[in-house]
């Protein structure tokens, strides 16, 4: 059983907890390894449609485990088994929606923002305060944030290390809904569970052409696009789809 998470079964969700409370659930390299293994068994399990990764009240996560990392010379950096397990979260392929509460700061950030759809509490706080420590960002930080948020904001807190509100995160677009704190979860997980009630195959596709348009060019996503679009229209449950829809009753979807 993992030491650092806490996993609950909702129906066809996933419920992950990142559980270090005494280090505000700091990104340790345990912590990500149980983490990628996690999602990997999700990944090849079918019941489990979609995943909720949350944290505490207090903290989402408040960073890389600053302990470890000074221990770590330039060779043990630049040998980090940290990155292996942050490619291998990376490649999760079915739907993650972060519930963020409190600090999501540096890697607590750049984990947050590997999720598809982001829900923030309302005290939740967004940054990446690396330069304060004379580095920056190595998750995807300044990647993924000057994608979500644009150049300017993204230059301001990667640069500065100032966190931002879950206010001025809903306006930039980083997340796309705030909640009253103890509701985070819940709507979190009220999100997951539509998603995971739709055609399987359909949420795996539409989830990877969204994600193309952020690296190819128009020409190129409309391609796949159309692609994808295709490859849907002989499947058995865009059948279903439409004879639910005349039938008017819930489809049921068996993601074939």
């Amino acid at each position: 059983m993992p030491q650092t998470l806490a996993v609950q079964s909702h129906q066809a969700v996933c419920l992950i907890t990142l559980q270090r409370p005494q280090a505000l659930n700091a990104l340790s390299t345990e912590l990500l390894a149980e983490l990628a293994t996690e999602l990997e068994r999700c990944t090849h399990d079918d019941t489990i449609r979609a995943v909720v990764l949350t944290g505490s009240r207090k903290a989402f996560a408040a960073g890389a485990d600053l302990n470890e990392m000074a221990e770590r010379d330039l060779v043990g950096m630049l040998n980090d088994p940290r990155q292996a397990y942050w490619q291998r979260i990376t490649g999760f392929a079915k739907p993650m929606i972060a519930a963020v509460n409190g600090y999501a700061l540096g890697g607590g950030c750049e984990l947050a923002m590997h999720a598809d759809i982001l829900i923030a509490g309302e005290e939740a706080q967004f940054g990446q305060p690396e330069i304060n420590l004379g580095i920056m960002p190595g998750a995807g930080g300044t990647q993924r944030l000057l994608r979500a948020v644009g150049k300017s904001l993204a230059m301001q807190m990667v640069l500065s290390g100032e966190p931002i509100s879950a206010r001025r995160a809903l306006e930039a677009g980083l997340v796309s809904e705030i909640t009253p704190p103890e509701l985070t979860v819940e709507r979190a997980l009220q999100i997951a569970t539509t998603i995971a009630s739709k055609a399987p195959l359909a949420v795996r596709l539409a989830k990877e052409a969204l994600l193309k348009a952020q690296d190819l060019d128009l020409a190129s996503g409309l391609r796949f696009e159309r692609h994808a679009f295709t490859l849907l229209a002989g499947t058995a449950d865009r059948n279903e789809g439409i004879r639910a829809f005349q039938e008017k009753r819930p489809a049921r979807f068996n993601g074939q």
